[in-house]
């Protein structure tokens, strides 16, 4: 078991990174070297099976019990993880790939996570489909890449609602919290991906990349549409939890003020890495946007 500084140490190399070289436009190797190197160096070496998950009371454990969200999660970090490796497999630049491979593990102990969550609080799940890996391995990974990009940035608004109004223990929160920030680590990762994957690839390419992206959005738009989709042949779940469900962590909250706490919740979770890194704009701008027509509740 590891001290109560190990751990800390470890939580904050994971949270603040800077990195010491040089980099200029977003094609360049430096830049390529920087985005991956971030991820690399803030691992935090925590192992699920050694996680202490600690005891609920009663109310608590029921409420966790009946969040709409757990075999959809599994599910989601399965398909992440084999997405995430069928695209590494096709990238010839060893720290790129060795990356993407890291980012793969990451997600694939997060599932290892929400397992043994489940079967600590005894959560029943339903049996997990078979993972496929995608006919293209490119817009499998940006699925998984801009699909996050959506969620945690809901995720890390509502993960901070349910700590202030005590949906969840303390304990808890701060045995999950690890999880939560490393989606923040990697849709950083993946946005910078995206700048610099755009800047190197050849010219004639860039328009049906283009294309690609914004065939990739208008696929997450249209998934999202439906309030409920069955999973694995499963009852129905919420696949816009992380969007519509401040009630599910009981919390009477506005949606302007929803918005607000999710905008500098994102700020803070990505604020402590290099800030010559970009962030993702496109969520946030729309935040920002739908806020403004938006009235606080008195």
């Amino acid at each position: 078991m590891q001290d109560s500084a190990t751990i800390a140490a470890a939580d904050h190399a994971a949270r603040n990174w800077h990195f010491e070289g040089r980099f200029g436009g977003s094609g360049d190797d430096g830049y390529r070297t920087a985005f991956c190197r971030m991820l690399l160096d803030t691992y935090n070496p925590y192992k699920p099976a050694v996680i202490e998950w600690p005891e609920l009371e009663p109310d608590a454990k029921s409420r966790l019990l009946a969040l709409p969200i757990w075999d959809i999660a599994v599910q989601t970090e399965g398909k992440a993880r084999l997405r995430i490796l069928s695209y590494a497999r096709t990238v010839a630049d060893p720290l790129l790939r060795k990356a993407l491979e890291h980012m793969a593990f990451e997600e694939n102990r997060h599932k290892e996570v929400l397992s043994h969550l489940v079967a600590a609080y005894g959560i029943q799940l339903e049996p997990e489909p078979e993972y496929v890996e995608p006919r293209n391995p490119e817009w499998g990974f940006m699925v998984t890449g801009y699909s996050e990009c959506i969620d945690s940035f809901f995720a890390f608004g509502l993960f901070e609602l349910a700590r202030r109004s005590g949906f969840f223990p303390p304990a808890l929160v701060e045995t999950f919290e690890p999880v939560i920030q490393e989606e923040g680590r990697h849709i950083l990762f993946f946005i910078n991906w995206v700048a610099w994957h755009k800047q190197t690839m050849p010219l004639w390419r860039r328009p049906w990349f283009f294309l690609k992206t914004l065939g990739v959005w208008g696929f997450l738009i249209w998934e999202r549409i439906g309030i409920a989709r069955d999973v694995g042949g499963g009852p129905k779940q919420d696949a816009n939890f992380t969007v519509n469900g401040a009630g599910a962590v009981g919390e009477d909250i506005d949606t302007r003020t929803l918005m607000d706490l999710c905008l500098a919740e994102n700020d803070r979770r990505l604020g402590g890495y290099d800030p010559r890194l970009r962030r993702p704009t496109t969520v946030p701008t729309l935040v920002r946007l739908a806020r403004r027509f938006l009235k606080k509740k008195k």
